[in-house]
């Protein structure tokens, strides 16, 4: 008798802890970050392999768009691009001659200038020179104006050819199909071989390595929990009880609402409460959508 009066002593005594009724501060469900992957082009998917309950790698490349007439316009944009610049122009070469003029003549400048000091030559001789050397120049920078302005509107078609080829690089990536996060594909839309267009939901995946609990806490609780506090999770483990996992709360609402109808009873129910997350490691027990407990 003195044994099991002690028995249900601790019991009530267990049961009257926490803000609820079954001993527990607050309920609510699990969740997991869940995305729903979809087609950035439009074709025939020419692959897509991930199957429901695979786990994925977040960035790696699990399908592919058909991709053909992409690469046959960029094949098209680098033709054009090699023949732009075959157009161009080498400066250098076109004004090799010129520049070997002028040089020529200040070199016999020199030679009437050293002829004139012995007297034998005139100055008109010099003049007729200097004045050969101007028109060189002239016609020199004429030239080489002329041939960078044909070069620069060269290099300005190639410019704009390759921003082209960048929009192609760009859609040509855009149809390979990634995870953006890693997780356990949940569900898949399209298979390959199917056409698909760009918004089209392809699969859904969520990281349930890393779940969190979404309680309701009254206004009272507030008070006993702040972010990053460490609390105490229970999930259902069916007839073994429950398996407990330590978490951390990660987000606090900070507007009332009232409870859920699938927390708590009906006259909790009417109670404006608090939504909060706490994030925690699952080992694989926990699934989307249980009920969990949490304990402060």
């Amino acid at each position: 008798m003195r044994k099991g009066f002690i028995i249900a002593a601790a019991a009530l005594m267990f049961a009257s802890c926490g803000g609820s009724s079954n001993g527990y501060d607050a309920s609510g469900t699990f969740e997991a970050t869940e995305v729903v992957v979809s087609s950035e082009a439009s074709g025939k998917i020419l692959s897509l392999n991930v199957n429901e309950g695979d786990n994925l790698k977040g960035g790696s490349i699990y399908g592919l768009v058909d991709t053909v007439q992409l690469v046959l316009k960029k094949e098209q944009l680098l033709a054009g691009i090699r023949a732009a610049q075959s157009r161009k122009q080498d400066v250098s070469t076109q004004t090799a001659s010129l520049k070997e003029q002028i040089a020529t003549q200040k070199s016999e400048r020199e030679r009437v200038k050293k002829l004139i000091a012995a007297s034998a030559a005139n100055t008109k001789q010099l003049d007729d020179i200097n004045s050969a050397i101007a028109v060189l120049s002239k016609q020199l920078e004429a030239l080489e104006n002329s041939l960078e302005q044909g070069n620069g509107v060269i290099d300005a078609e190639v410019a704009t050819l390759q921003t082209q080829i960048a929009q192609i690089d760009d859609q040509l990536g855009r149809c390979h199909i990634t995870s953006p996060i890693s997780g356990t594909v949940l569900a898949k839309y399209a298979q390959a071989g199917e056409l698909t267009a760009a918004g089209k939901p392809l699969f859904k995946v969520a990281d349930i390595g890393n779940m969190f609990l979404r309680a309701y806490i009254t206004a009272g609780q507030l008070t006993q929990l702040k972010i990053g506090q460490r609390v105490m999770i229970y999930a259902d483990s069916g007839e073994k009880g429950y398996k407990v996992y330590e978490g951390e709360v990660t987000w606090i609402s900070d507007k009332s609402e009232f409870t859920p109808k699938t927390i708590q009873t009906r006259d909790e129910r009417a109670n404006l409460v608090y939504a909060v997350k706490i994030s925690f490691y699952n080992d694989g027990y926990v699934k989307i959508g249980m009920y969990g407990d949490v304990k402060f």
